[in-house]
């Protein structure tokens, strides 16, 4: 049974958000070594191509960042999905909107990929006491509209040349690999104090 559950949420679930799940899920297996099944990382589509694999331009950067896209198969996201995760975090604000709307309880642990991590960069976050993992999502949520967020939405890539891919690609592993720091050390730390 892991400690955490996160779902990454985009809308076809076949480019951002198995990109992010795929890096989430290489960056905590380095950060936590044997601890990293502590967190349990999937994504899905609020419209999903249920089934479809990782659009190849986008498993061809998961590849070049040192990720694995084998296996993968695109999900449909449920308000389930939502309610039984610790951290939902979304490609874009209208995404995040979209799933609030379904499940408005869920609005302390639903962000965008980008708020959080400009959320774990800011002063207030970095002076947070180490508890858990639960208690790094409730104080980024209580830093909500406090740190400078330049852009919350990933750009959707779907049809667009390689530069693009290469881009948003570099912009979601930037941004997930601050998640997964900050996850895996309050993970750690809530570890040594139990």
């Amino acid at each position: 049974m892991p400690d955490f559950k996160l779902l990454v949420v985009c809308v076809g679930n076949v480019c951002r958000s198995p990109l992010a799940e795929r890096l989430l899920r290489l960056r905590f297996d380095e950060l936590l070594g044997a601890r990293a099944g502590a967190v349990q990382v999937s994504s899905a589509g609020v419209l999903a191509m249920v089934g479809d694999p990782m659009d190849a331009m986008a498993a061809a950067q998961l590849r070049r960042l040192g990720g694995d896209p084998s296996g993968f198969a695109a999900t449909q996201w449920t308000a389930a999905r939502s309610r039984d995760a610790d951290l939902v975090l979304t490609a874009t604000r209208q995404l995040r909107s979209r799933v609030l709307e379904e499940v408005p309880r869920t609005l302390r642990r639903t962000f965008t990929v980008s708020e959080l991590a400009a959320l774990l960069r800011s002063d207030g976050m970095r002076d947070r006491p180490g508890t858990g993992a639960a208690e790094l999502v409730s104080h980024a949520a209580s830093w909500r509209g406090s740190a400078r967020v330049d852009g919350d939405d990933i750009p959707d890539p779907i049809g667009e040349p390689e530069q693009v891919h290469r881009e948003v690609a570099d912009l979601i592993d930037r941004e997930c690999g601050m998640v997964a720091r900050a996850v895996a050390d309050a993970l750690m730390s809530g570890a040594t104090r139990r």
